[in-house]
This record gives structure tokens, sequence and C-alpha cells, in this order.
């Protein structure tokens, strides 16, 4: 089985430039300089939505494996989907609203929550990606 989403080498900005609403696509620029920022990486098109920084190579036991990138995020229409891992023991609850589903952080607007518990809970999902996926 091949893995759906692949770096590309589409440009982030043209990608960001095309966001809506305008809210959204601010919303997206501030997330990709944090994001680039905690990182260290430079953004990098993950498929033709998500917007991820550094890469791994995975290995399942069922024998699948690929490369995704350690951490990312989509500004969709609806909300911003964050992609960060490690995160099941993580205090939510002073960020302000949210909603998760399995690896991912849904938030409607960052002007609804804390950007410094955002702040922290990259920098968790990051060195939690470096402990089981050192670079």
């Amino acid at each position: 089985m091949v893995n759906k989403t692949v770096e590309t080498d589409a440009a982030v900005e043209d990608f960001l430039a095309r966001v809506e609403p305008a809210e959204r696509q601010a919303d997206g620029r501030i997330v990709a300089a944090l994001m680039a920022r905690l990182s260290g990486e430079p953004p990098h098109m993950w498929g033709p939505s998500i917007i991820g920084f550094g890469r791994y190579h995975y290995r399942y036991d069922s024998g699948r494996e690929g490369v995704m990138c350690r951490i990312g995020f989509s500004p969709r229409k609806a909300e911003l989907v964050f992609y960060l891992a490690g995160l099941d023991d993580a205090d939510f609850t002073p960020l302000g609203k949210y909603r998760r589903g399995k690896g991912c952080l849904y938030v409607k607007r960052l002007s609804g929550i804390d950007m410094a518990v955002l702040e922290r809970l990259i920098v968790q999902s990051l060195a939690h990606m470096d402990e089981v996926y050192p670079r």
C-alpha cells in the first residue's frame, strides 16, 4: 500500500494565498511561522492541503512503511487541523475552544485559543517525535 500523502514541490505560499476565508489564510500564515520557528524546519506541502515540517520514516508491524511530516497542519475552510503526535496525556483544558480526533487537533480560529498553550503542545509533539523517531 502506498501512502497517499507525500511531500510535493508545490509552493506553500501559493497554497496559502488560495485559502479562504481571509481569517483562515491569516491564521495559516501565523501557524506556518510558528511551526517553522519551533521545528527549525521550512514548510513543505504534503499532498494537496497539508503544510508539514520535517520528515520521518515509519514502519508498522504489518510491514507498511512510508515517510510523513513530523508535525503539520491544514488550514481547511471550516477549521485549522493540526497533525500532532504523542499528546494522549497532554492537558488541553487551558487551550480554549477545540476538538480532537485521532492524532488531530481541530481549532476554528486562533483568536479562540491560548497561543502559549498551542506552542507548548507543538513542542511536546516535536519532543515525542524526536524520542520515537530520532533524526
